[in-house]
């Protein structure tokens, strides 16, 4: 196991614990409005290969779905760790190393993340939506469902029934195991909880094998890339 420890914020899914905001400013309060309750929610599909290779480029991919009978108000993830609390970057892991000015150091450099910039609310096939004339998204972090909350990506108003997929994709730059923890919400203050139908928070878990040996690949006589492993 890697000796570095994976950073990140956690999204309030229980009583009490709140959304640090990200260090790139405020801005408007997003959960002005958010009413309070649990809502049923189902993780339909999380993945992410368990098996990686250094400049191997992956998706990590969650869909949840709402299995209850009222609109969840704002759907999101948080990218989190259990035991370093808010703070910190995604993907990353914190370098316990004296005189850091910064100890994070990116285990995946994220490529392409939820939802582009010019995407709003959500397609029947749970996808991101082209904006409206003059429609303007949140900024302060990459992709277009990112929040003012740290590690925290929205991908708003999700009607019963309705299911939405999150999808990062990224690339291993540091060898190792690494552990990755996800915590799904209902809204962006603590005050709307996603729930599975027994009452219990919804979070997961992926443990990644990155091999230090970058992905071998070579051009064919018809000038297509293979990769060997």
């Amino acid at each position: 196991m890697s000796g570095w420890r994976l950073r990140s914020a956690a999204i309030a899914a229980g009583a009490a614990v709140g959304l640090a905001l990200a260090g790139c400013g405020g801005g408007s309060n997003q959960a002005a409005s958010e009413p309070s309750g649990n809502f049923a929610v189902d993780v339909s599909a999380a993945t992410f290969p368990v098996k990686q290779v250094l400049a191997q480029h992956s998706d990590m991919v969650i869909t949840v779905r709402n299995t209850g009978t009222k609109p969840i108000p704002d759907i999101a993830v948080t990218i989190t760790d259990a035991g370093e609390g808010t703070s910190a970057q995604p993907f990353a892991e914190d370098l316990h190393m004296p005189g850091l000015a910064d100890p994070s150091r990116a285990v995946w450099i994220v490529d392409q993340a939820p939802c582009p910039a010019s995407a709003t609310d959500i397609t029947r096939d749970g996808e991101c939506a082209p904006l409206g004339p003059g429609g303007v998204r949140q900024t302060g972090g990459p992709g277009g469902a990112v929040t003012a909350y740290a590690n925290t990506w929205a991908m708003g108003h999700l009607g019963p029934g309705r299911s939405a997929t999150f999808k990062w994709g990224v690339t291993a730059v540091q060898p190792g195991v690494h552990v990755v923890h996800y915590r799904i919400a209902a809204g962006l203050n603590g005050k709307a909880k996603a729930v599975y139908a027994g009452g219990q928070p919804l979070y997961g878990t992926f443990v990644v094998d990155i091999s230090s040996r970058p992905r071998e690949s070579y051009v064919n006589d018809a000038g297509q890339v293979v990769t060997v492993r």
